[in-house]
């Protein structure tokens, strides 16, 4: 829990900046939890996410566009502060943008994993940056599912790339079926990573764990993580298996072993650009000897890549 700002603090901070560290001090001040000052925000008529606020308050992000200097100027209303107290700490807008990262691009989780508001609430107590500083160079992943049509269990072998210095962690998000038990999933981390945090969203059936790494990344470094996760099912039987890229990746290969005892009667894979739309494509697979079928997609884009299959 963050702790309260003196005073002194606050008004040390308004004077000197610079503006994450005194939007910091005086939302510890009036302790006010961001999804709070989001919603009065809201109330005002400004729209600025939870990860947002997180990213101003860190330093990692500054308010740039027009809607966003609104939201400052509100802020320093809802925070109970002189006026323009944050918004010179600004300074003049910067008159071109910034120059693009070293990694690959990166589209926000929010875009990949519905609600947008879960994933944006579990990784603003995370803290975690907007880019993770790493890249899949290759994602192998097993899915088993079980003779009552559920799922049982991941499992993933996942080489990635740092391209920032000073990466130490991984982020794991899973998304249950509708109506399973998120309470009971049960994070594995099993090679070359240890669990962190772990922070879970029961109505949206979302987790997010960290898997930190056994040493400090580079950039150029590369890391293999092995991690699973064992499955709490939902009542009904499951239909697909959906994994996101944020950041796209080099190669990903995802096997789902089905039970000989319940065989689908279609196999399909599908790509999305975003939950909820029309694929972008589809393929039927055929189930080979093992009762598995499988897909494998190299250069990936930022996109949604999965398998669903119908048991009549």
């Amino acid at each position: 829990m963050q702790q309260p700002t003196a005073p002194s603090d606050l008004a040390l901070a308004l004077r000197t900046g610079p503006f994450h560290l005194a939007l910091r001090a005086a939302i510890a001040a009036r302790g006010l939890a961001l999804h709070r000052l989001r919603e009065r925000l809201a109330q005002h008529g400004v729209r600025v996410g939870v990860t947002s606020l997180s990213y101003w308050q860190q330093g990692l992000r500054r308010p740039e566009r027009a809607e966003s200097l609104r939201a400052v100027a509100v802020l320093e209303e809802l925070l109970d502060l002189p006026e323009h107290s944050l918004t010179r700490l600004l300074g003049p807008r910067r008159s071109v943008p910034d120059p693009a990262p070293a990694g690959p691009a990166v589209r926000p989780y929010r875009d990949l994993i519905s609600p947008a508001e879960a994933v944006d609430g579990l990784l603003a107590v995370l803290s975690g940056p907007p880019d993770t500083g790493l890249h899949t160079i290759t994602h192998i992943e097993r899915i088993r599912v079980g003779a009552d049509r559920q799922l049982l269990r991941r499992d993933s072998q996942h080489v990635l790339r740092a391209h920032r210095d000073g990466i130490d962690r991984y982020l794991a998000i899973y998304q249950g079926d509708p109506g399973c038990d998120i309470e009971r999933v049960r994070v594995r981390a099993e090679e070359n990573c240890r669990p962190g945090r772990i922070r879970r969203d029961p109505a949206a059936n979302l987790l997010v764990a960290e898997l930190l790494l056994d040493r400090r990344l580079r950039t150029g470094d590369t890391h293999l993580l092995g991690y699973g996760f064992d499955e709490a099912p939902s009542a009904g039987p499951s239909h697909e298996y959906v994994r996101g890229f944020n950041a796209g990746a080099g190669q990903y290969v995802l096997q789902v072993t089905f039970s000989a005892a319940a065989l689908p009667v279609r196999c399909d894979r599908f790509t999305l650009r975003t939950p909820g739309q029309s694929p972008l494509e589809t393929e039927e697979l055929t189930l080979d000897g093992h009762h598995c079928a499988h897909l494998v997609a190299a250069d990936l884009p930022p996109c949604l890549l999965g398998l669903r299959w119908d048991w009549e």
